[in-house]
């Protein structure tokens, strides 16, 4: 288990640091910013790369919500849940404080600092009812992809890969509502170090991406039973 934590710790690490990272780095840089499909490539390939490198010691969750919804839908043994998720926003805390070293490096505020929101706080100034609704569906949607595609009767091989592209979609279609989370360790670690409003929203994208994923693994086993 100690390995396993410890894998699921640096592949959160990865997704927030690379993700996260591309967000407030790369995303406006002037000229030559990466702009919304290149901070949604980011976090596809973060998912990509740790599925296939992490995949095969801790199964590369990477995001407190898969892991409830794998163990909604019979994945995963409960007693992985609580270290996981532990490990999970531990690595998720510790790529923030590494992006909080090197945006302030040059003399710069973190400003929103990637944290999720809505309203006022949403890049798109959408209302909390349209946070909720994305966040809900994105994740309920994410987590079927991963339960089908790690499936046993799934082409094998090919989970990475899916799952990648499938993180990559969700965020073309839903940072301008929320920065995207589906992900409570990715908003965790973000929300601590900008305080305040993302602090005061933070229940939002804690408990909605794991009902989405909780959702999913009902009807995965749903569609599963005989």
């Amino acid at each position: 288990m100690k390995k396993k934590n410890l894998a699921e710790f640096l592949g959160t690490f990865w997704l927030v640091l690379g993700g996260c990272g591309s967000a407030m780095l790369a995303a406006g840089f002037p000229d030559v910013g990466i702009g919304l499909v290149g901070v949604s490539l980011a976090f596809g390939l973060t998912v990509l790369t740790i599925a296939y490198s992490m995949g095969p010691i801790s199964g590369a969750h990477l995001n407190p919500a898969v892991t409830i919804g794998l163990w909604v839908g019979k994945r995963i043994d409960s007693k992985v849940v609580l270290p996981y998720i532990l490990s999970q926003v531990l690595g998720g805390l510790a790529a923030a404080l590494v992006l909080f070293v090197i945006v302030t490096g040059n003399g710069s505020e973190i400003g929103s600092f990637a944290a999720n929101g809505y309203g006022e706080h949403s890049p798109g100034g959408y209302s909390m009812t349209a946070a909720v609704v994305t966040e809900l569906v994105m994740t309920f949607m994410f987590m079927l992809i991963i339960l089908g595609a790690t499936d046993a009767k799934a082409s094998p091989g090919f989970a990475g890969l899916a799952i990648g592209l499938a993180l990559t979609l969700v965020h073309l279609i839903s940072i301008p509502v929320t920065n995207t989370s589906v992900n409570p360790a990715r908003s965790i670690s973000q929300a601590v170090f900008v305080g305040d409003w993302a602090l005061a929203q933070l229940w939002l994208f804690i408990l909605v991406p794991i009902a989405g994923a909780s959702l999913a693994g009902l009807v995965f086993n749903y569609l599963k039973s005989e």
